[in-house]
């Protein structure tokens, strides 16, 4: 054993506050990490699984409930198919309406879908529009087109209710079989209004569901022939532009919690070394007149500080990923979905960002210990050494 590592194992020094304190900074970043990271992909997910990540719509429509059809499977849609990161494209159907529902009224919009299993004029409901309505499974409701100036009726058969995964201002969202839609807005067969294109979630950031949508739309621009609706491609990033604003200002949040909850730890243990230091001032310099040098009287104290801040990053991780693990199966803590978006505080445990966040704030840290290690260098082993 070399004689620095056995000196920082014989001085006896625990550093409880020390530890302590390390292990709330660890505590917060990684916390504030997990959290972020759920934000993110439970959001990105569920706006992916409402409208998809890139929509191909026609050209002619402003909103997404505009009846201006596309085809179902134009000819450039083996392209799109064949990208990297694309996996899946599915057919949809828009169309604003309202249900009625012992007087009262809703505005909703109507999704067609191709779901395996739904019956002809079946529903699926928001279960918060079914708690609000008072709709029960099997019941029915009065549904109202406006459809070129003519007012449609149609009745539909509740077949189940769901829970929306994200609240992104787009309202209810009833989901109904796709020809019902087509019937009702006298659409041809293989009509829709939009392809929703689902990426791999990999590629679920701002910049490149942006990038993706680009490429896509290049795509449907140079590869349409000339049976096929112009289509314009849309992100879902620049559909619900406030929600991803959003996420991306709560990941410049996080950042800025690391980098304080490192520096807050880091001081910390400069102030318990630095304590250490002034309890030992005759050790270090019995050690210094046996011919120690300064850097090795101070790799001996670097080695304390060392595992008192191993400890602490330890136990701070520890006690977050316990809390993720809680909170992931528990949803103890619950939020606003009108100002959060979701219904609670979501959490993901990524391995390789938080091993990045220990391992960057560590560093830090121990660059931090070298200040008061600069203290070993002033001190004279004559003037400190203790004559007994």
């Amino acid at each position: 054993m070399k004689a620095g590592a056995f000196i920082a194992g014989r001085l006896g020094f625990k550093g409880k506050m020390a530890v302590a304190a390390t292990a709330i900074s660890f505590f917060v970043i990684i916390l504030a990490l997990s959290i972020s990271s759920g934000f993110s992909r439970q959001i990105r997910a569920g706006v992916a699984s409402l409208t998809g990540d890139v929509v191909l719509k026609s050209s002619y429509s402003a909103l997404p409930t505009d009846t201006a059809p596309i085809s179902e499977s134009p000819s450039y849609l083996p392209d799109i198919l064949a990208l990297p990161g694309v996996e899946k494209v599915e057919p949809a159907i828009y169309c604003s309406g309202i249900i009625r529902r012992e007087g009262d009224i809703t505005g909703v919009i109507f999704k067609g879908v191709e779901r395996e299993g739904m019956q002809s004029l079946g529903a699926v409901v928001p279960a918060e529009l079914a708690r609000g309505a008072g709709i029960a499974e099997g019941e029915s409701l009065t549904a109202y087109f406006a459809v070129s100036g003519r007012m449609k009726i149609r009745r539909f058969t509740v077949e189940g209710t769901y829970d929306t995964p994200v609240s992104t201002g787009l309202g209810y969202v009833v989901y109904v079989p796709m020809q019902d839609l087509r019937r009702v807005l006298g659409w041809g067969e293989g009509e829709v209004s939009a392809l929703e294109v689902t990426l791999d979630g990999n590629l679920r950031s701002s910049e490149r569901m942006r990038r993706e949508a680009a490429r896509i739309g290049i795509i449907a621009d140079g590869g349409a022939s000339g049976e096929d609706e112009m289509a314009a491609c849309i992100s879902a990033a620049d559909s619900y532009a406030a929600v991803f604003d959003w996420l991306d200002l709560i990941d410049v949040n996080v950042y800025a919690i690391l980098l304080l909850m490192t520096l807050v730890a880091g001081f910390n243990m400069v102030s318990g070394l630095l304590i250490l230091l002034f309890r030992n001032i005759s050790t270090i310099g019995t050690l210094k007149s046996l011919g120690m040098t300064d850097r090795a009287v101070a790799g001996v104290f670097l080695r304390i500080g060392a595992r008192i801040a191993a400890k602490g990053m330890a136990v701070g991780n520890a006690l977050a990923l316990l809390f993720c693990l809680i909170q992931g199966s528990t949803h103890l803590i619950r939020l606003n979905p009108a100002n959060y978006y979701l219904s609670y505080v979501p959490v993901h445990i990524d391995i390789g960002r938080i091993l990045i966040a220990d391992a960057a704030s560590f560093i830090v840290i121990m660059l931090l210990l070298l200040i008061p290690s600069l203290f070993i260098s002033n001190l004279d082993p004559a003037s400190t050494v203790k004559t007994e």
